[in-house]
């Protein structure tokens, strides 16, 4: 019996994060380059997409490429670039068809030209899509991000556009790559690694977070709905304690 059907369908994850690790290690182990082990993967993010999409998850987030990233070969990141254009290309039917919306945070303007253009332009054709919202993570680092808020905030301090004692959680969040999205509910890693590797730290505060060894290009619609039914089998407090919250 297939897990999919002790899913709850009123317990969703509103906003579902997944670290796609694994590419590489699952191409070495089957002596091939990290690049086979990338363009394998996006078959995992194919289904992934559309699976959430059908179960009713309204957010998810996808670290694609962190800004750590940068530092890789020049070969491997020039192959990633690439095959981020071909899969918009690919997938943009795939977005149309499930009525998904297409996101991204991070620093885009790190992309190369056509990666950006490409990227624009499904974000751009996918605005009004409303059953779900896909975020790719590009050219994207948590530290970055939360530096980045609080120069904003400070600059408008200076200037007297809001006041010191006016700065709380949800200013912060306005001034984040994700003010448009809810915290992250559930984050899934591959790969067997028990790390958050510099992602979306202001926004997991209170996420639930799932490890699975399974590498990323292995991952099925049972790894996924095994991540969801772990999740909804825990009690999520938020600081309070079981009683409070019966």
């Amino acid at each position: 019996m297939s897990l999919k059907t002790t899913i709850n369908k009123d317990n969703l994850p509103k906003h579902l994060a997944i670290i796609m690790d694994g590419n590489g290690r699952w191409a070495k182990q089957k002596g091939m380059l990290r690049a086979f082990g990338h363009e394998n993967g996006t078959k995992s993010v194919r289904m992934t997409v559309e699976t959430c999409a059908k179960l009713g998850i309204e957010n998810l987030t996808l670290y694609a490429f962190s800004t750590e990233n940068w530092n890789r070969p020049k070969l491997e990141v020039d192959t990633l670039m690439k095959l981020l254009i071909a899969s918009l290309k690919k997938e943009l039917q795939t977005l149309q068809d499930n009525n998904i919306k297409l996101n991204m945070i991070g620093n885009i303007e790190r992309l190369p030209a056509s990666a950006k253009k490409e990227l624009l332009a499904v974000m751009e054709k996918t605005k009004n899509n409303s059953r779900m919202t896909l975020t790719l993570a590009l050219s994207y680092g948590s530290r970055e991000e939360i530096v980045s808020a609080v120069r904003n905030i400070c600059d408008k301090v200076k200037n007297n556009i809001i006041s010191i004692d006016g700065v709380d959680e949800s200013i912060i969040n306005q001034h984040l790559y994700t003010q448009n999205l809810p915290d992250v509910d559930l984050l899934i890693r591959t790969s067997g690694e028990h790390r958050i590797s510099n992602f979306l730290l202001w926004q997991i505060a209170y996420a639930e977070l799932y490890f699975t060894d399974v590498l990323w290009p292995d991952f099925k619609e049972e790894d996924l709905y095994a991540a969801i039914v772990s999740y909804q089998k825990r009690e999520r407090r938020f600081g309070k304690t079981s009683e409070q919250i019966k």
